[in-house]
């Protein structure tokens, strides 16, 4: 009886370190699997865009909008700098208007002229992380004559970063991370998908505007017009089915 006794519990030793043996490593499995998940799927950029916008897209206006101002454009180039108040005002003219959006699209162009641009468009997108994105988009173009030549451009772009209230040490770590050459890049995909040779290039539902109508006067006229096209096109299929319905 007590070699029996001295057994039974020999094998329910043996039985209770399988199991916590099994336990601790399905915890671990668990724990792993849940880190590699997280870093997959970095923390989409929503500061920038309206309820329901694409993930990490610069928009502004409303999500289902019929008319689509879509604008390619590099932190260097000086048309860009030029044209850039001119996009401002069409998107501030427009706001509130349900028929309207604004897509600012990164397209560095590969250049020597223009070596900081990929990064300062990585710029662009750490301070979106931080809700910042069109603070520091106007800061780069109003200020490009100031920082294109200068060696310690990062300097000043930590100084517009810290007078935007930012945390300039997350800002100066997200420059330089995966998530905003993510960004850059896929702009850059869709610039070269739709045939983009130069900057700025801009495209009103996916027509391009010629670079002598990028004024304000012209880019009106083209908006309404494309925005009075929509409205009579619904208004056309609108009578149709209520005709039906008589």
């Amino acid at each position: 009886m007590p070699l029996l006794i001295i057994g039974l519990v020999f094998v329910a030793a043996i039985i209770g370190a399988i199991y916590l043996y099994n336990s601790g490593s399905g915890s671990g499995t668990t724990s792993t699997a849940s880190s590699n998940s997280t870093a997959a799927r970095p923390t989409p950029n929503m500061a920038n865009a309206p309820a329901g916008a694409p993930v990490g897209v610069n928009m502004l206006g409303s999500q289902t909008a019929a008319v689509t101002v879509e604008e390619f454009a590099d932190y260097q180039c000086g048309g860009c700098a030029a044209v850039h108040p001119v996009m401002k005002e069409l998107a501030s003219a427009y706001a509130g208007n349900r028929n309207f959006r604004f897509i600012y699209r990164h397209y560095p162009l590969a250049i020597p002229a223009h070596d900081k641009s990929y990064e300062a468009s990585a710029a662009t997108e750490a301070a979106g992380l931080q809700g910042k994105f069109w603070q520091m988009q106007d800061q780069l173009f109003r200020n490009q004559a100031a920082w294109t030549a200068n060696p310690n451009y990062r300097q000043i772009w930590s100084e517009y970063a810290s007078n935007l209230g930012m945390d300039v040490q997350r800002f100066q770590a997200d420059i330089a991370g995966i998530q905003t050459k993510n960004r850059v890049d896929a702009d850059i995909q869709r610039g070269r998908a739709l045939g983009v040779s130069s900057t700025p290039t801009v495209f009103v539902n996916g027509k391009p505007v010629p670079f002598s109508e990028l004024n304000i006067a012209s880019l009106r006229r083209i908006v309404d017009a494309e925005i009075a096209s929509v409205a009579s096109a619904q208004q056309s299929n609108a009578a149709p089915a209520a005709n039906a319905n008589q």
